[in-house]
């Protein structure tokens, strides 16, 4: 895996919902590239109807049939936080996928500031293996419509108890 090689992140939609992202050049290996996935996805969960709720996504290794050329994976919806179609705690714990987002759109996010009406904002877990040493990690991050970015903040050795976000995300991985 090329270390310094660029992480390209192509947003795909489906009957006018956002419906994931396509990585190509290599995934993210830091909590900051992480984070910069997350600024981006985001931004994109601002554009007016195109996520309907808090939805969540999970990082796939798994490519399409016939992918462009230096695709590496996808991170795709996997289903909304509530409602009928929501997803079940541990519905994960199988084939626990490298990275867990969490976006809301702007009618489900309040801004921190009152200056940024039509801000979205999304949390991304990095499930780690605490028995073994592996911390969990995190990062949330707030952007209104014009594409600023209006909050940012990462973590590590957190315990996803701590933020509803995050235990949202660890049960869905829990079994």
């Amino acid at each position: 895996m090329n270390q310094h090689g660029h992480i390209g992140v192509s947003p795909f939609h489906a009957a006018g919902a956002l419906r994931g992202f396509i990585i190509s050049g290599r995934w993210p290996d830091t909590t900051k590239e992480w984070a910069q996935l997350l600024v981006f996805a985001v931004r994109v969960a601002c554009v007016p109807g195109l996520l309907p709720t808090s939805t969540v996504f999970g990082a796939h290794e798994d490519v399409p049939e016939d992918p462009e050329p230096g695709t590496v994976g996808l991170v795709v919806a996997e289903g909304p936080v509530i409602g009928e179609s929501a997803l079940t705690p541990g519905c994960f714990a199988e084939h626990q996928p490298p990275a867990l987002l969490v976006l809301h759109p702007p009618s489900e996010t309040m801004p921190s500031l009152p200056e940024c009406v039509g801000a979205a904002s999304g949390c991304l877990l990095l499930p780690g293996v605490p028995h073994l040493g592996l911390d969990h990690r995190a990062t949330w991050v707030e952007a209104d419509a014009d594409g600023t970015v209006t909050s940012l903040v990462s973590r590590m050795s957190l315990d996803p108890n701590t933020d509803p976000d995050t235990a949202v995300l660890a049960m869905l991985l829990a079994s």
